[in-house]
C-alpha cells in the first residue's frame, strides 16, 4: 500500500490542466462494444480505473491501439464471448464498478451478458436496479448466481419501451441508452439522467449512426438501428478535477489558473464556491482562482443556515461535497453539508477533526462546518483514504496544514487523478509518493 507524505504550508501559483473526465471515460469506452468498426478516443484520463476498464476490453478480445497520451483506437470484432463467464472476468469486472456498463452493449450487441456484483468506492449501498429493470423492460432475462456473485443476462431480441427509471442514475441512465441503440423500435427514458457526460455519450453514438433524441433533458426518446459504425470522440475535461482545483486554489493558491475547463458544461459548480466566498474569475475558457487570505459563506436570501446538498444533474454533483466540506474548514461563517445519496461518504471528517477541525457530524447523511476563517490552521495527521474524494480532500487538507501529513492507501485517489502529486508539485506543493 502506497502513500504520500505532504510537507503542508506551500503556497501554490502557476497554471493546471484538467484530466479527461474519468466518468464519461468509462461510459465511452464500453460503448466500443457497439459496433466492429473503429472508434477512436482522445483525451482518456491515465487514471487506475479507466486503465482497468481498457485492460478489460483487451482481456476480452477488443483490440486496443494507443496512438498516443490518451488517445486510444478501439476495436470489437473479435470479442471473446467466453471468456464472460470465465472466473478472470468476473475477478477483474469485480474491481471496478463501471465494469456494469458492459451489460448494456453486450445484450444488445451480442444477446448475453454477464456481470458480477460491481465493485468501487465503499461509499455505502449502491444500487443496481436501474440497469436490471431497464433491461427487463427491454425483453431481457436474468438470474443471480449468488455462489459466483454474478448476473447472467440473455435477450433473444430487444424491443424499445416506455419507462420511468426509479432514480436518475448516471450509469443505469447510460446502460439502458446503450442498450436501446440496436433495440426493435422506440424506447423513451423518462427521469434519465442528464449530466454533461451522459450527453456527450448520445453525441457519441449519433455519430456512430444512433437515434437519440431530448439530448441534455431527462427524456430521451431512441429509435433503434440494426448496425451502428466506428466514429472519433474527444472526453471532455473532469468537472470534478476542476472543483478539486477550486478548492485546492483557495486553501493553498497565491493565484492558480485553471485551463480549457469546458465552462458551460461545469453548471452550478463555480456558483456553489462562490457561495463559500471564492472568487472564482471566468476567463474564456480557463477559470482563475486568486489568493484568499478571507473567504466568508454566504446566508441564504432569508438569512437562514447555508446548505449544500448533493442532487441529479443540473444540481451539484455529490463527487464534490468531500472538498466543499474541507474548504470550510478555513471560511469564515458556518455550513451544512448534506450528503443525501451515500450514506458512508461523510465518515472521514473524523481524520479533519484531528487536525483540528470545527466540524460537527449530525448522522451518516450531515455534517456541520464551523468555518476557522483562516485564524487557526489544520495541524498535521496520519490519514488514510478511504475512497476517490475523501481521498483528495484530505490531499488539500494536508497542504494547507501546519507540518508533515501522510495518507496512506492512495491508491483511491490514483484511481481517479492523473499523477496527482506531479501535477500539484508543479505549482509548489512538496508532496512525495512512498511504496
Amino acid at each position: 500500500m502506497s502513500s504520500f507524505k505532504i510537507e503542508g504550508g506551500h503556497r501554490l501559483a502557476g497554471q493546471i490542466t484538467p484530466q479527461g473526465a474519468k466518468n464519461e471515460a468509462l461510459q465511452v469506452l464500453c460503448a466500443v462494444l457497439l459496433t466492429d468498426e473503429p472508434v477512436r478516443i482522445v483525451n482518456i484520463p491515465d487514471i487506475a480505473d479507466v486503465n482497468h476498464q481498457i485492460r478489460l476490453l483487451s482481456d476480452m478480445g477488443v483490440a486496443v491501439e494507443k496512438n498516443g497520451p490518451g488517445d486510444y483506437t478501439f476495436q470489437a470484432d473479435h470479442v471473446n464471448l467466453d471468456f464472460l463467464g470465465s472466473d478472470e472476468y468476473l475477478l477483474c469486472s469485480a474491481r471496478l464498478r463501471g465494469s456494469i456498463m458492459m451489460l448494456g452493449p453486450l445484450l444488445a450487441r451480442f444477446g448475453r451478458a454477464v456481470v458480477s456484483k460491481p465493485g468501487g468506492d465503499k461509499i455505502g449501498r449502491r444500487r443496481v436496479d436501474t440497469h436490471f429493470l431497464g433491461m427487463q423492460k427491454l425483453g431481457a432475462q436474468f438470474r443471480y448466481d449468488a455462489g459466483r456473485g454474478l448476473f447472467d443476462i440473455t435477450a433473444d431480441k430487444l424491443r424499445g419501451a416506455y419507462m420511468l427509471l426509479d432514480e436518475a442514475s448516471v450509469t443505469g441512465t447510460a446502460n439502458i441508452i446503450m442498450a436501446a441503440v440496436l433495440a426493435e423500435g422506440t424506447t423513451t427514458i423518462y427521469n434519465a439522467a442528464c449530466e454533461p457526460y451522459i450527453q456527450q455519450l448520445c453525441r457519441m453514438l449519433n455519430a456512430m449512426g444512433a437515434r437519440i433524441g431530448g439530448i441534455a433533458s431527462n427524456l430521451l426518446t431512441i429509435e433503434g438501428v440494426t448496425r451502428l459504425h466506428g466514429t472519433s470522440h474527444r472526453i471532455l475535461p473532469d468537472m470534478i478535477e476542476v472543483g478539486s482545483f477550486i478548492g485546492m486554489a483557495a486553501m493553498c493558491g497565491d493565484g492558480i489558473l485553471i485551463k480549457d475547463v469546458s465552462y458551460d458544461d461545469l453548471g452550478i459548480i463555480p456558483y456553489t464556491f462562490r457561495r463559500l466566498g471564492i472568487s472564482v474569475q471566468h476567463q474564456g475558457d480557463d477559470i482563475y482562482v486568486p489568493c484568499h487570505d478571507h473567504y466568508e459563506i454566504e446566508s441564504f436570501i432569508d438569512g437562514s443556515f447555508m446548505t449544500f446538498s448533493d442532487a441529479p444533474w443540473p444540481g451539484l454533483t455529490p463527487d464534490l461535497l468531500s472538498v466543499l466540506l474541507v474548504v470550510s474548514t478555513q471560511a469564515k461563517g458556518s455550513v451544512l453539508i448534506h450528503q443525501k445519496m451515500f450514506e458512508s461518504r461523510l465518515f472521514f471528517v473524523d481524520k479533519l477533526i484531528d487536525m483540528g477541525a470545527q466540524i460537527i457530524l449530525c448522522d451518516p447523511h450531515r455534517a456541520v462546518v464551523v468555518g476557522h476563517d483562516n485564524q487557526i490552521r489544520l495541524r498535521a495527521n496520519r490519514m488514510t483514504s478511504p475512497d476517490i474524494r475523501a481521498g483528495i480532500a484530505l490531499l488539500i487538507a494536508a497542504m494547507s496544514a501546519d507540518g508533515i501529513s501522510t495518507i496512506s492507501n492512495i491508491e483511491q485517489i490514483d484511481r481517479g487523478y492523473e499523477d496527482i502529486e506531479r501535477r500539484f508539485n508543479a505549482l509548489g506543493a512538496c508532496i512525495t509518493r512512498m511504496a
